[in-house]
């Protein structure tokens, strides 16, 4: 939110004038020689005497507040004002303005689910945005497989966005909780709705194309049911850790999936 502080004046009353401040007239009677010499009134000024016009007010713009860990595509927000300059420069890879194209590009390119294709769905508002993604199958019937949360890194009216997570609903993960210290091997676990299911464990981060670890596969399915598995990783340099949760085999190889950020220990 911008706080715009505003100056007030202070308003100085007009001190009147004081009394017997007007010269009195003379008692002594003059004797005049010559005609008197015409007196002179003072001119009054209908110009009102201007006012100081007061210097433009320019405030600074809030800076904006990341609450959230930068999962993909940037490592910090230093890495994301490296990308403005890039772009503002050369108008280099401007899809990071886009939250739709940016969860998309999550999607196929950092997870690998190439079938997952759509866009189902897209809220923004403000600096945060939630963006469906799925597929759909030959009936022309439409799935979403993961709705994916992102929110604007860096500052100024170009910062990218950035995948932070997603909004779970019948594949969840929420054990590790968002945000905590990763460690090896990690136990993984939420709910799932389904009927024969085999979830999937990946272990990512932003600044490697390949899985840092993985397991396959953690049987599950019924209504709600809880599911959980143990997944260990090696080669960590980055500060946060992409967990991955995801499952299919029904109507095509990747159907669901959800993520949470952890921070490297």
């Amino acid at each position: 939110m911008i706080l715009l502080a505003g100056c007030s004046g202070e308003k100085r009353a007009v001190e009147p004038t004081p009394s017997g401040s007007v010269p009195q007239p003379s008692t002594t009677p003059t004797i005049a020689t010559s005609p008197p010499a015409s007196s002179t009134t003072p001119s009054t000024s209908t110009t009102p005497a201007s006012t100081p016009t007061p210097a433009p007010t320019t405030s600074t713009p809030a800076r904006r507040v990341f609450r959230y860990q930068p999962a993909w595509p940037f490592t910090s927000e230093a890495s994301a004002a490296a990308w403005q300059r890039s772009y503002r420069s050369g108008g280099h890879q401007p899809w990071h303005l886009d939250p739709a194209e940016t969860a998309l590009s999550f999607t196929q390119q950092f997870l690998g689910f190439k079938d997952l294709k759509l866009i189902t769905s897209r809220s923004v508002t403000g600096d945060e945005a939630y963006v469906g993604v799925g597929y759909q199958i030959d009936t022309g019937r439409k799935f979403t497989a993961a709705v994916v949360h992102l929110a604007r890194l860096g500052q100024g009216k170009d910062a990218p966005w950035e995948v932070v997570g997603t909004r779970d609903t019948d594949l969840t993960l929420s054990t590790p909780r968002y945000g905590a210290t990763a460690a090896t091997p990690l136990t993984a676990g939420g709910r799932i709705t389904g009927v024969d299911e085999a979830i999937r464990l990946d272990v990512r981060q932003a600044s490697t194309a390949t899985a840092l670890g993985t397991l396959c596969c953690v049987p599950a399915g019924g209504e709600r049911t809880p599911w959980s598995g143990k997944v260990a990783y090696r080669g960590a340099t980055d500060p946060v850790l992409v967990l991955i949760a995801s499952t299919g085999g029904h109507n095509q190889r990747t159907e669901r999936f959800a993520i949470t950020a952890l921070r490297r220990r």
